[in-house]
């Protein structure tokens, strides 16, 4: 896009507004403000390219957004818009002067009527390559007056994930693009659940952005998003919307994603249920009869060869007190340099062995990628007796095959 074409018709430059919408309300509970220009009567066009172009000077840029953002803000005061609005803003570009003019900007509405506290600067900062330190004072500073601090595309860029913490976000806004032609896609679900962990650890909501289908909306549920937005739901526009517009239709997609999800844990606590009768059932007597445990986890194995292709015994320290048995073919074979080794550094192992002590029943895990293989697998664990637990490790085909265990 020409950029003197924009400069000398920038008062054909205008603000568009994208709902987001809110998970707990399911009601729009701010905007996404755009800038778009009209070529043409009905030619409208994204300014995207414009803001994206690494030749147009920043100057050009910090024009067009502050016009922009004054139509926007007007827009928000003259209608009483109650919602949030979100700024868009591109770290280096708003680093050229330290965010002095911004912050002037918002000051110079903040007495017209705007509420600070309403306001959510969303920073894209994945080429900032200046002195962090001087940013994150920036924005912390900006924080002092109620401003909220949203890093965008942070799905888009993992690489930096240690450093979001330091800038206190108020919201982490994740990119779902790459789910919407690999919905498959397993690393990228992985990178996207720990980012859910880290938001709950700092305190910041999450922001799921480019919805396109239903099967990224539901993922971005199960994900502990806040915060929904795009085209699924709502393509932006000039003016701004009915809150409730979609209530019922997020309602109802709520609902129905409740209903999968609690599927799916009835499924497997039944499963586990099961499990638990039947290796119970099998153990009658074992203990008394032998401590030769590797002969014992061959004749479970063999009992359960449609379903595991592992096993092992640790105590409750995490202390593996067997050799690993593991299925090759039809056979069982027996791997004792596993005997001795410690996992109780893995995620979770020490709760999950308390719990068992406590409640004297097994417990499935959720889905992990199994270190050796890379498949996807689920562990079964159960309380042996005498302060020992046995490990069962489910085999990706078995859990393919079972409805709700491979999700």
């Amino acid at each position: 896009m020409d950029a003197l074409e924009v400069l000398t018709n920038i008062e054909q430059v205008i603000p568009y507004f994208q709902p987001i919408f809110s998970a707990d309300e399911h009601k729009i509970i701010g905007y996404e403000v755009l800038g778009r220009i009209m070529v043409g009567e009905k030619n409208i066009q994204s300014l995207g390219p414009f803001f994206g172009d690494e030749e147009i000077p920043d100057e050009y840029k910090v024009e067009v957004d502050e016009h922009v953002t004054r139509l926007a803000m007007d827009k928000f005061l003259i209608e009483k818009q109650e919602g949030l609005m979100f700024l868009n803003r591109d770290a280096r570009v708003l680093m050229l002067d330290h965010g002095e003019s911004l912050l002037e900007l918002l000051l110079e509405y903040e007495k017209k009527g705007l509420r600070l506290n309403r306001t959510v600067i969303e920073l894209s900062e994945k080429t900032f390559l200046g002195d962090f330190d001087q940013l994150v004072h920036m924005l912390l500073y900006y924080k002092t007056y109620g401003i909220k601090i949203a890093i965008d595309n942070v799905g888009g860029n993992s690489g930096h994930l240690d450093r979001l913490s330091q800038f206190s976000p108020d919201i982490l806004k994740v990119d779902l693009y790459q789910l919407r032609n690999d919905a498959g896609n397993k690393v990228y679900k992985d990178i996207l659940y720990s980012l859910s962990v880290l938001a709950r650890k700092i305190g910041a909501s999450l922001l799921f952005e480019n919805i396109e289908i239903n099967f990224q909306l539901q993922f971005a549920w199960l994900n502990g998003g806040r915060y929904y937005q795009g085209y699924y739901l709502q393509h932006p526009s000039a003016s701004f919307l009915n809150p409730d517009l979609l209530k019922d239709k997020l309602k109802e997609k709520c609902q129905d994603y409740i209903r999968y999800e609690k599927k799916h844990l009835e499924a497997g606590y039944d499963f586990a249920d099961v499990l638990h009768k039947e290796i119970s059932q099998m153990m009658i007597g074992k203990m008394k009869q032998t401590i030769e445990f590797d002969a014992i986890l061959i004749e479970v194995g063999k009992n359960f060869s449609d379903k595991c292709f592992r096993l092992y015994i640790c105590d409750e320290n995490g202390f593996q007190v067997t050799s690993n048995v593991v299925k090759s073919g039809s056979e069982w074979l027996i791997e004792p340099k596993y005997k001795g080794k410690n996992w109780s550094w893995r995620p979770y192992f020490l709760e999950n062995i308390i719990r068992m002590r406590i409640n004297k029943k097994g417990l499935l895990s959720d889905i992990y990628s199994d270190i050796d293989s890379g498949q996807s697998i689920r562990t079964y664990s159960y309380p042996f007796g005498n302060g020992l637990y046995l490990f069962m490790d489910l085999s990706y085909e078995f859990l393919f095959e079972e409805e709700g265990l491979l999700y």
